[in-house]
């Protein structure tokens, strides 16, 4: 049944196909998807949202039978559109919970040795692509609920996405803002593609694109990794310095 509403929403929204792989060498393509525990993650937040409606109807339903002659003609007509509810909460309910399913089963997270492609969406899709020679920082973030599961998302920095709090971040990915965000949202390989990804930016500045050692580990779930631009940067600032003290 679900596959049958999946075939049918993605062709009635024109949905891409699955994403092609990103520049790379084809031996080197690996695709990663969300784990099932972010889809029972998915659930219990959905159940949540439903919940609280389910919760406003009943109290819309409780005032109109406790004072519903004594509500003014205007308000009358709001708690009787609440009356309406229950019939297309029951009648969406089915729905909505697909869409959670298939929000979980169109996110694809793929890597290759020189960058990395992040499609997910149904209604709005969004696929992003990123060079591993623009990307500066690589954390992991893990909230209690995804702690208990065994899941975690992965952020992805690019050159122009740093100056920003975690949170704030959080909330640019949210509203669509920023380009410079990568999510492999609900995974239980963080750790795994992080080192991964880790291991190919050594080898492109082992190659000629930048220092090796510019890559460092800040914490046990976090990992940054500078630009060759800041590192140019950083010398510019040396020379600059030198000269300064040589011309006093």
């Amino acid at each position: 049944m679900l596959l049958k509403f999946k075939n049918v929403v993605l062709n009635l929204l024109k949905v891409p196909p699955e994403p092609e792989a990103p520049a790379g060498s084809p031996g080197s393509v690996q695709v990663f998807r969300a784990a099932p525990n972010f889809y029972k993650l998915s659930l219990i937040r959905w159940g949540l949202k439903q919940l609280s409606a389910l919760i406003a109807i009943v109290v819309a339903l409780t005032v109109w039978h406790l004072f519903g002659d004594q509500i003014p003609s205007g308000v009358r007509h709001v708690v009787i559109l609440h009356l309406i509810l229950p019939a297309l909460f029951v009648m969406f309910l089915p729905f909505t919970y697909a869409l959670v399913w298939l929000d979980y089963q169109m996110r694809w997270y793929i890597v290759t040795d020189r960058s990395l492609r992040i499609r997910s969406g149904v209604w709005r899709v969004r696929e992003m692509t990123m060079t591993f020679a623009n990307i500066q920082q690589i954390t992991i973030h893990q909230g209690p609920l995804q702690r208990l599961l065994g899941i975690s998302d992965l952020q992805v920095t690019t050159a122009g996405g740093g100056g920003h709090s975690p949170v704030e971040q959080g909330m640019k990915h949210r509203a669509g803002e920023s380009m410079h965000l990568g999510f492999f949202h609900g995974i239980n390989n963080a750790e795994q593609i992080r080192d991964l990804m880790l291991d190919r930016l050594r080898h492109l500045r082992d190659t000629g694109l930048g220092d090796p050692d510019e890559i460092h580990h800040e914490e046990p779930v976090a990992s940054s990794v500078e630009s060759p631009l800041l590192g140019v940067a950083h010398e510019l600032l040396t020379e600059a310095r030198a000269l300064r003290h040589a011309f006093r």
